[in-house]
């Protein structure tokens, strides 16, 4: 899936661009990157990115204005833009996706959680080879084989039931993206079928006993979505 996919890095530290450079690179991915605000719209418009790495807090023209700057022109509407940050007040991430950015990561992140995460986010890419026909696929801890309809869980292996198998695969298909109940229970269980919002619940219950309470969070009145 990495090759020939262009990933610009911004930040103004030096060592975190180099490590994301080291690690990102390591995986086949072509890497360029920039230090500052100005200088990403540069790089950006020459380098034509499939995705950004996009730290918010820096002097001048921070994240959040690069991120403004390049959804105004639709050179970039293809383009996934992944805010890279420390801070962590939900105001931060509020203004990170409504200003057109597509994810955020928080810092520090281990090498191998933020490949996993860099392999999900680019699934979202419409010109990238859905990599989703590979029938093993990460997530963090979690490895999914969806011919053999198996999951583990670091080395532990868990049963899922087909219900639960299926509602865990869309999730994961898109990682970040919320659910609403409406599509799970269209794509889980068929527009044919008629179910109530409980069995929804008691399936996501069920598959956080047994992958742990991290990965599937709820979006009150809305529906669920997998992070991680």
């Amino acid at each position: 899936m990495s090759d020939n996919i262009k990933i610009l890095i911004v930040d103004d530290e030096e060592d975190i661009r180099e490590l994301l450079r080291y690690n990102l690179g390591k995986e086949g991915y072509l890497i360029d990157t920039a230090e500052n605000g100005i200088e990403a719209i540069e790089k950006a418009k020459s380098f034509a990115p499939h995705l950004i790495i996009l730290d918010i807090m820096m002097e001048g023209m921070d994240g959040i204005e690069v991120c403004e700057s390049l959804r105004e022109d639709d050179f970039f509407n293809n383009t996934l833009i992944v805010f890279l940050t420390a801070r962590g007040e939900s105001f931060t991430q509020i203004s990170a996706l409504e200003t057109g950015g597509d994810d955020f990561i928080s810092k520090p992140i281990k090498p191998n959680v933020l490949k996993s995460r860099i392999k999900a986010i680019l699934r979202r890419h419409p010109n990238i080879s859905n990599s989703q026909s590979e029938s093993i696929s990460t997530y963090g801890d979690l490895t999914i084989d969806r011919e053999k309809f198996t999951l583990k869980v670091g080395e532990r292996s868990i049963s899922l039931a087909k219900k639960e198998f299926e509602l865990l695969d869309l999730l994961l298909s898109k990682p970040g993206k919320v659910f609403k109940r409406s599509e799970i229970l269209s794509k889980v269980w068929g527009r044919e079928v008629i179910v109530g919002d409980r069995t929804i619940d008691v399936h996501i219950r069920k598959l956080r006993e047994k992958i742990g309470n991290d990965y599937i969070q709820t979006m009150k009145g809305v529906g669920y979505k997998f992070d991680f």
